[in-house]
């Protein structure tokens, strides 16, 4: 159970007014719309459950965990190491830059309201990946592991949902209503994530590689990947 200070830092977390930028990225959503792969709420509940199951969030997620336990341990060397892994493992360069991007901006926020990870920060060096970036704001204000995981894929599911209400377009309760929806998705998703090991970090992500690469020479954008 969380208690009442760390519930309100997961919240506050992964507010979607927090100012990372999240929601000026699609992750491909915008070209699979425009192609016509996305086209109304069934289908794009089938794309996020797919994702949360088997694509690159799973991975992001995981490495979360990774980077939360180094920080947790005192182990800067072993953050740093997934840290780096968490940037090859980017399928594109426009996902990469996205994760630089959020990371760069939490890392930032993070600096103003807890100087004391600074020390932190600077070991990693320029280019901090939001996933590590979460993990260590999840680490320091105590939220649990599996509440970070539960966080984490929500606000990513939720910042998606979002997209796909202003490109399909759906309405604000059919949003809510796939949001709801995806609750066991994410919830069985959380279990696995925690359970795997090192050896058993994959994706199956060409889908989303391929929308990421299309979108970056798409005529018309809302969106900035």
């Amino acid at each position: 159970m969380l208690n009442d200070w760390a519930l309100l830092s997961l919240l506050q977390l992964t507010n979607s007014a927090l100012p990372v930028g999240a929601y000026s990225y699609s992750e491909g959503l915008e070209n699979l719309i425009e192609v016509g792969t996305i086209k109304n709420t069934q289908s794009l509940k089938h794309w996020l459950e797919q994702e949360l199951r088997y694509g690159a969030i799973r991975l992001e997620a995981s490495v979360m965990v990774r980077g939360y336990t180094s920080v947790k341990l005192g182990d800067l060397d072993t953050l740093s190491y997934w840290n780096g892994w968490a940037s090859a493992a980017r399928e594109t360069e426009e996902l990469r830059e996205q994760s630089w991007q959020m990371g760069r901006a939490l890392v930032r926020l993070l600096q103003h309201l807890q100087p004391q990870l600074t020390s932190v920060f600077t070991e990693l060096g320029e280019t901090c990946n939001y996933a590590l970036a979460f993990g260590i704001a999840a680490a320091h204000w105590q939220i649990c592991d599996r509440a970070s995981v539960l966080g984490y894929l929500h606000s990513w599911a939720t910042n998606l949902v979002t997209a796909g209400v202003k490109l399909i377009p759906l309405g604000q309760t059919a949003g809510q209503q796939l949001l709801l929806d995806l609750h066991p998705t994410i919830i069985s998703a959380t279990t696995e994530i925690l359970a795997l090991d090192d050896d058993q970090l994959s994706s199956c992500g060409w889908g989303l590689s391929l929308a990421s690469m299309a979108h970056e020479t798409q005529y018309t954008r809302l969106f900035r990947s």
